[in-house]
């Protein structure tokens, strides 16, 4: 009995920290907050990744690996294709090969063009990242977060 209590605390606990290890945040910022019609403004997206876990790089050289994506919408503007880092090559336990992943704080750039056309005095963007984090030993599931910045249009 005394063992059955036992795993089950630590089956709990392990559960418990393995949900704290994937508190990736994400986050962004638009030119300084203020973009002008018709010029192009440079966006970022910021994944910050909690140590002791990575997350795969857009191009992890494994078939296996679920890439990292950004996927940047923006209403009444365009916006750019993403820049994606240069990832560090590791290799892990579960694999003869490397894998390219991006650790710590990992920044995402892009272009947005507000036409000269604009009518409003805000944009909105919608950014969607695409991760699968990882620590040495486990992968867990894929993850998709969310992140809605917003400029003033002058």
């Amino acid at each position: 009995m005394k063992k059955l209590i036992f795993s089950a605390i630590y089956a709990f606990i392990f559960l418990c920290a393995a949900s704290g290890l994937q508190a990736q945040t994400v986050s962004g910022s638009i030119g300084n907050g203020t973009v002008s019609r018709g010029v192009a403004a440079r966006g970022t997206i910021v994944l910050d990744i909690p140590g002791g876990l990575h997350v795969n790089s857009n191009r992890p050289n494994s078939e296996f690996a679920i890439p990292t994506s950004v996927r940047i919408t923006a209403a009444g503007a365009k916006a750019g294709a993403v820049s994606y880092p240069r990832g560090k090559n590791r290799r892990f336990q579960f694999s003869e090969d490397t894998i390219n992943v991006y650790e710590g704080r990992t920044a995402f750039n892009f272009n947005l063009t507000v036409p000269a056309n604009f009518k409003g005095n805000t944009i909105r963007v919608r950014a969607v990242v695409r991760y699968q984090a990882c620590t040495d030993e486990v992968c867990y599931p894929p993850k998709n977060k969310e992140v809605t910045l917003t400029a003033r249009v002058r």
